[in-house]
């Protein structure tokens, strides 16, 4: 195939997933000239698994890619078809928001952003061959014989890497939902020196709306308030499509288990590892033998489709037997399976060969996010994504490079984990992974991390002057409720009785009444009086803060520690075979990561306390070597 010269570019991003569409946008969005080169066009953001997009933790992703001015947020927020809060019923630290899309529509619109924006172009090719010259990525090479020239290169290609489908005893070459899966690129990054790890996924079937006997299953409507992801959102979409409950029965179970043999995951015909939080059903059935029924729960994939996502029912069981598995199910005994489900199995390099910054330890330039560096999720993509794009077009365009830390974001504890313990399995963010989720919030992303967003030009000038009034209301309110003294009135007693409260015998602080359990802003705001009408946002702010300040205080006191071992860095030069009293294996985890901080080796499995001790004598003896 004879080369040609197709374009010079600052940031080449490969794949326009979820991954790929935040890191184009953000790199284009700080002023780098951005490419992106896909396989096709019309996938841009597709969602070949579930149609939603946030949940617990995910979801605060969502919010925290928002803060800093990415896209999902706003593109979910203008084509989903049902928002709900979770975990209302439980502290901030948990609540999340879930969207179902239409997923189509999702696409569409991510689409027509990226065609959109400024310094961004939109190219269809297969990537084959990256140009690396003295250990740095110079561009790379399309199928065609095209030559794209960058400074940086964002390979986003997710589960698109020798791709295989898997149904029952058939396997085949393909990426997700039959699309062509990218080979020589894998066979490329391989002769480069990565290390990569044969990972699994998989799908439900998809069946049609028109039937389902619905009678038989459970409503799961929508919030009936005002939800978006994004801070930008003003308009709301309050038409929602209601979801459906069903279950499994013991005929399910009892199919599965006569039809075990014929599962490529015990069979042996599936090799990889598959996601350990969201098992297949045959998987569910088998680990959690104990329980009668699991639940089904039936999505919409859009308004203008008739098509189901079974969710709960992944599977790759023949497509014989998917069929009779749907007719067990209560509601589904008539289902028409419009499509089956299948695993997919692909590569992914182990995490570890990357720096905070998503960059390779091996290939100056080049950058991975996504599904590739071992995650599963559209949203723990896209927060890769964007920090990636951000680092690409920070290293073209002279400007410092962005860590978030684990005390700063989800996303931070997300890269963190993988770049410095790696995966065994597709990563999956959980609230249980952020030791600092009090801190890290659905309501509070915003000031957290729009700040950062300004300054790395993706956030508009009147954006972040709303930010800044918000921020402004917030602290005056805390400091008025501290300066007020609520008297023991008749006004004041009523209220907290009506509270079912204990009432006042001495004048308090505003802010002292509204920590009590019972009382919220509301009451105490009218007990009050204020010159100024505040936004339901900047409440609920005032509320958190003041009735979780204790917890909030001793969380920060936390993160002033991690800090301060954040800030005792190691040497790039370092050698760990000369620091006698290393343990065996934390020397080899050492070398393996080579952490930027203290901080960062106290979290690599393997390295234990006493290792820390020998290393921080090492480091403050001064015995690294001048060089």
């Amino acid at each position: 195939m004879p080369q040609y010269e197709a374009g010079t570019f600052d940031v080449i991003v490969v794949g326009a997933g979820h991954a790929g569409a935040e890191a184009a946008l953000a790199s284009a969005r700080m002023g780098a000239k951005t490419l992106v080169l896909t396989m096709n066009l019309d996938m841009i953001a597709f969602m070949p698994c579930n149609p939603s997009i946030g949940g617990p933790a995910k979801g605060i992703v969502v919010r925290e890619i928002d803060a800093m001015g990415g896209a999902m947020g706003r593109v979910i927020d203008k084509t989903h078809i049902q928002m709900r809060m979770l975990n209302t019923a439980k502290g901030p630290a948990v609540r999340a928001l879930r969207a179902q899309a239409d997923k189509v529509l999702y696409q569409q619109e991510m689409k027509r952003l990226m065609e959109e924006q400024e310094n961004l172009s939109l190219h269809q090719g297969i990537a084959e061959e990256l140009i690396v010259e003295d250990g740095e990525v110079k561009g790379l090479i399309t199928q065609v014989g095209g030559i794209y020239r960058a400074e940086t290169v964002v390979i986003t290609t997710g589960t698109f890497l020798r791709g295989e489908i898997i149904i029952g005893d058939l396997r085949y070459s393909s990426g997700p939902n039959h699309q062509q899966p990218s080979i020589k690129l894998a066979e490329n990054l391989e002769q480069l020196g990565f290390e990569t790890v044969r990972f699994k996924t998989g799908t439900p079937p998809r069946i049609n709306s028109n039937s389902i006997d619905y009678s038989k299953t459970e409503i799961q409507p929508g919030d009936d308030v005002p939800r978006a992801f994004s801070f930008e959102t003003t308009e709301f979409i309050m038409d929602q499509m209601p979801c459906w409950l069903t279950y499994t029965t013991s005929e399910t179970h009892q199919i599965i288990d006569e039809n075990l043999h014929l599962s490529p995951m015990y069979s042996g015909m599936a090799k990889g590892t598959g996601p350990r939080y969201c098992p297949s059903i045959e998987d569910k059935i088998v680990r959690f033998s104990d329980k009668p029924r699991h639940q089904i729960f039936l999505e919409p994939e859009g308004r203008s489709t008739r098509e189901v996502y079974v969710q709960g029912l992944s599977t790759s069981l023949p497509e014989h037997v998917q069929r009779k598995l749907l007719e067990s199910i209560p509601g589904l005994e008539k289902a028409d399976m419009m499509r089956s489900g299948y695993a997919i199995e692909y590569d992914a390099i182990v995490p570890t060969q990357l720096w905070p910054t998503l960059e390779s330890k091996q290939i100056t330039n080049l950058y991975t996010a996504g599904q590739i560096n071992g995650t599963s999720g559209y949203e723990e993509a896209a927060g890769q994504g964007l920090m990636a794009g951000i680092n690409a077009a920070a290293k073209v365009l002279g400007k410092e490079e962005v860590i978030l830390s684990r005390s700063d974001a989800y996303i931070g504890v997300l890269i963190d984990d993988l770049v410095t313990k790696g995966t065994s399995e597709p990563y999956r963010l959980l609230t249980s992974r952020a030791e600092y989720r009090l801190l890290l919030r659905h309501d509070n992303a915003d000031l957290r991390l729009t700040e950062l967003g300004y300054q790395l030009g993706m956030i508009t000038e009147e954006r972040y002057a709303r930010f800044l009034e918000k921020k402004d209301h917030i602290e005056e309110e805390i400091k008025r409720l501290r300066g007020i003294i609520i008297k023991p009135n008749e006004q004041t007693q009523e209220a907290i009785r009506n509270a079912g409260g204990s009432e006042l015998k001495d004048g308090i602080r505003a802010a002292d009444l509204l920590k009590r359990p019972e009382m919220n802003y509301d009451m105490i705001a009218s007990l009050t009086e204020s010159d100024i009408a505040l936004s339901d946002e900047v409440k609920e702010q005032v509320e958190i803060h003041v009735k979780y300040e204790g917890y909030i205080e001793k969380s920060l006191q936390q993160v002033d520690k991690l800090k301060k071992m954040e800030n005792k860095k190691i040497p790039e030069n370092i050698d760990y075979d000369a620091i006698s009293g290393l343990a065996t294996e934390a020397r080899g985890k050492l070398k393996e990561v080579q952490p930027l901080s203290i901080a960062q080796a106290t979290r690599i499995s393997g390295v234990n306390p006493a290792d820390i001790s020998i290393l921080l004598v090492y480091i403050e003896q001064g015995r690294i070597a001048k060089v």
